[in-house]
């Protein structure tokens, strides 16, 4: 079994990967847990005129690697194997194509990532979601 979940750095992110955590056991064998990061893609327009692919992508490793840290944290405290994916582009369908990419069985998220005004602008990554993938979501309060 193959679980993924999109982390953001989120408060509702980490109650995702910590619902993963304590109901792992009722699962029959270990799951193949993976974490993906998306991150914006900021390359757009004349920016790479100004600045080189090379240190855009570093921007997001660094960004990607900064939000993965803390689920990182809490699977490696309950000494559990996980993969790690950074994807660049808009994340409900970055989340989407991951899942369909790597077969996963279920996507547990948050019910909603970084709020505030980035909500209000971008709309909800978990209701997009819900319409473009077929994959089991499970919703974490």
């Amino acid at each position: 079994m193959k679980i993924l979940v999109p982390v953001d750095g989120s408060d509702n992110a980490l109650r995702a990967v910590d619902y993963v955590i304590k109901n792992i056991a009722i699962l029959k064998e270990m799951p193949q847990l993976l974490l993906l990061n998306v991150q914006w893609n900021v390359a757009a327009g004349n920016v790479k005129l100004f600045i080189n692919q090379d240190t855009i992508n570093d921007y997001y490793r660094e960004q990607g690697m900064n939000a993965l840290q803390a689920a990182r944290a809490m699977l490696d405290a309950a000494a559990l194997p996980y993969h790690y994916h950074i994807s660049v582009g808009t994340p409900a369908e970055a989340i989407a194509q991951y899942a369909d990419e790597q077969a996963v069985d279920q996507i547990v998220m948050g019910r909603q990532g970084q709020g505030g005004l980035q909500t209000l602008l971008l709309g909800s990554v978990v209701r997009k979601m819900l319409h473009l993938t077929s994959r089991p979501v499970l919703l974490v309060k």
